[in-house]
Protein backbone atom coordinates (compact mmCIF):
# COMPACT_ATOMS: atom_id res chain seq x y z
CA UNK A 1 0.00 0.00 0.00
CA UNK A 2 2.86 2.41 0.76
CA UNK A 3 4.18 1.95 -2.79
CA UNK A 4 0.78 2.92 -4.14
CA UNK A 5 0.60 5.97 -1.88
CA UNK A 6 4.06 6.99 -3.04
CA UNK A 7 2.96 6.51 -6.64
CA UNK A 8 -0.18 8.56 -6.02
CA UNK A 9 1.94 11.35 -4.55
CA UNK A 10 4.27 11.17 -7.55
CA UNK A 11 1.37 11.33 -10.02
CA UNK A 12 -0.05 14.34 -8.19
CA UNK A 13 3.40 15.93 -8.12
CA UNK A 14 3.94 15.44 -11.84
CA UNK A 15 0.51 16.84 -12.63
CA UNK A 16 1.20 19.80 -10.40
CA UNK A 17 4.57 20.48 -12.01
CA UNK A 18 2.90 20.48 -15.42
CA UNK A 19 0.28 22.90 -14.10
CA UNK A 20 3.08 24.90 -12.47
CA UNK A 21 4.37 26.10 -15.83
CA UNK A 22 1.13 27.92 -16.53
CA UNK A 23 0.24 29.06 -13.03
CA UNK A 24 3.58 30.16 -11.57
CA UNK A 25 3.84 33.26 -9.41
CA UNK A 26 7.04 35.21 -8.86
CA UNK A 27 8.09 35.26 -5.21
CA UNK A 28 9.75 38.32 -3.73
CA UNK A 29 10.90 39.64 -7.12
CA UNK A 30 13.94 37.32 -7.14
CA UNK A 31 12.79 35.22 -10.07
CA UNK A 32 11.67 32.29 -7.93
CA UNK A 33 8.45 30.67 -9.04
CA UNK A 34 6.04 29.05 -6.62
CA UNK A 35 3.01 26.86 -7.03
CA UNK A 36 0.64 25.49 -4.40
CA UNK A 37 -2.20 23.05 -4.99
CA UNK A 38 -4.71 21.94 -2.38
CA UNK A 39 -7.28 19.21 -2.70
CA UNK A 40 -10.18 18.19 -0.46
CA UNK A 41 -12.19 14.98 -0.24
CA UNK A 42 -10.23 13.40 -3.08
CA UNK A 43 -11.17 9.73 -3.58
CA UNK A 44 -8.99 7.56 -5.78
CA UNK A 45 -10.32 4.47 -7.56
CA UNK A 46 -9.90 1.33 -5.43
CA UNK A 47 -6.66 -0.61 -5.94
CA UNK A 48 -5.44 -4.02 -4.78
CA UNK A 49 -2.39 -4.33 -2.54
CA UNK A 50 -1.24 -6.17 0.57
CA UNK A 51 -2.62 -4.90 3.86
CA UNK A 52 0.38 -3.49 5.76
CA UNK A 53 1.58 -5.71 8.61
CA UNK A 54 -0.66 -8.55 7.38
CA UNK A 55 -0.21 -11.35 4.86
CA UNK A 56 -3.25 -10.88 2.60
CA UNK A 57 -4.46 -8.63 -0.19
CA UNK A 58 -7.41 -6.26 -0.12
CA UNK A 59 -9.23 -3.78 -2.29
CA UNK A 60 -8.16 -0.45 -0.81
CA UNK A 61 -9.97 2.88 -1.09
CA UNK A 62 -8.44 6.19 0.03
CA UNK A 63 -10.24 9.49 0.61
CA UNK A 64 -7.97 12.37 1.59
CA UNK A 65 -7.17 16.06 1.81
CA UNK A 66 -3.78 17.43 0.90
CA UNK A 67 -1.51 20.20 -0.22
CA UNK A 68 1.46 20.28 -2.60
CA UNK A 69 3.90 23.19 -2.72
CA UNK A 70 6.77 23.84 -5.16
CA UNK A 71 9.46 26.51 -5.48
CA UNK A 72 12.01 26.88 -8.29
CA UNK A 73 14.56 29.72 -8.31
CA UNK A 74 16.45 31.33 -11.21
CA UNK A 75 19.37 28.89 -10.73
CA UNK A 76 17.01 25.95 -11.18
CA UNK A 77 17.18 24.91 -7.52
CA UNK A 78 13.98 23.11 -6.59
CA UNK A 79 12.03 22.57 -3.38
CA UNK A 80 8.85 20.55 -3.07
CA UNK A 81 6.73 19.35 -0.20
CA UNK A 82 3.38 17.62 0.08
CA UNK A 83 1.08 16.25 2.74
CA UNK A 84 -1.96 14.01 2.43
CA UNK A 85 -4.17 12.80 5.26
CA UNK A 86 -7.40 10.89 5.14
CA UNK A 87 -9.31 7.66 5.57
CA UNK A 88 -8.60 4.12 4.41
CA UNK A 89 -10.97 1.23 3.79
CA UNK A 90 -9.46 -2.20 3.05
CA UNK A 91 -11.82 -5.00 2.00
CA UNK A 92 -10.02 -8.37 1.83
CA UNK A 93 -10.09 -10.37 -1.38
CA UNK A 94 -10.47 -13.49 0.79
CA UNK A 95 -13.57 -12.97 2.98
CA UNK A 96 -12.05 -15.12 5.75
CA UNK A 97 -9.75 -12.17 6.58
CA UNK A 98 -10.93 -9.07 8.45
CA UNK A 99 -11.68 -5.79 6.71
CA UNK A 100 -9.95 -2.66 8.04
CA UNK A 101 -10.84 1.02 8.31
CA UNK A 102 -8.85 3.90 9.70
CA UNK A 103 -6.65 6.90 8.95
CA UNK A 104 -3.36 7.61 7.22
CA UNK A 105 -1.02 10.56 6.84
CA UNK A 106 1.87 10.84 4.41
CA UNK A 107 4.39 13.63 3.82
CA UNK A 108 7.26 14.14 1.40
CA UNK A 109 9.90 16.81 0.98
CA UNK A 110 12.49 17.27 -1.73
CA UNK A 111 15.32 19.74 -2.27
CA UNK A 112 17.56 19.69 -5.34
CA UNK A 113 20.30 21.90 -6.74
CA UNK A 114 23.13 21.39 -9.24
CA UNK A 115 25.32 19.59 -6.66
CA UNK A 116 23.08 18.04 -4.01
CA UNK A 117 19.69 16.52 -3.50
CA UNK A 118 17.69 15.24 -0.57
CA UNK A 119 14.36 13.42 -0.51
CA UNK A 120 12.42 12.54 2.63
CA UNK A 121 9.04 10.97 3.24
CA UNK A 122 6.99 9.62 6.10
CA UNK A 123 3.88 7.46 6.20
CA UNK A 124 1.71 6.70 9.26
CA UNK A 125 -1.27 4.35 9.35
CA UNK A 126 -3.79 3.46 12.09
CA UNK A 127 -6.42 0.83 11.20
CA UNK A 128 -9.04 -1.16 13.11
CA UNK A 129 -10.17 -4.55 11.84
CA UNK A 130 -13.69 -5.94 11.71
CA UNK A 131 -12.41 -8.58 14.16
CA UNK A 132 -11.22 -5.90 16.65
CA UNK A 133 -7.54 -6.20 15.70
CA UNK A 134 -5.47 -3.08 15.06
CA UNK A 135 -2.68 -2.11 12.70
CA UNK A 136 -0.25 0.68 13.47
CA UNK A 137 2.46 1.24 10.90
CA UNK A 138 5.07 3.91 10.27
CA UNK A 139 7.60 4.38 7.50
CA UNK A 140 10.46 6.87 7.22
CA UNK A 141 12.43 7.18 3.97
CA UNK A 142 15.52 9.30 3.30
CA UNK A 143 17.78 9.60 0.27
CA UNK A 144 20.48 12.21 -0.25
CA UNK A 145 23.48 12.82 -2.46
CA UNK A 146 26.20 15.43 -1.95
CA UNK A 147 28.53 17.22 -4.36
CA UNK A 148 31.25 14.70 -3.40
CA UNK A 149 29.07 11.93 -4.78
CA UNK A 150 28.32 10.44 -1.37
CA UNK A 151 24.83 8.94 -1.40
CA UNK A 152 22.99 8.02 1.79
CA UNK A 153 19.63 6.33 1.93
CA UNK A 154 17.35 4.27 4.13
CA UNK A 155 13.78 3.02 4.22
CA UNK A 156 12.53 2.05 7.68
CA UNK A 157 9.09 0.45 7.90
CA UNK A 158 7.75 -0.82 11.21
CA UNK A 159 4.54 -2.36 12.44
CA UNK A 160 3.24 -1.95 15.96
Amino acid sequence: MRRVLALAALVLAIGSVVAFTGAAAYAGGNGAQTFTQTFKNQTDPPFVDFVPCRDFQASITLTYNGVLHYIVNKAGDFWATGTMTGTVTAVPLDASNPSFTGRFTTWFGESDNNQNFVDHSTFTLHLTGSDGSTIKAHETVHLSSSASGLTVGFDKFRCG
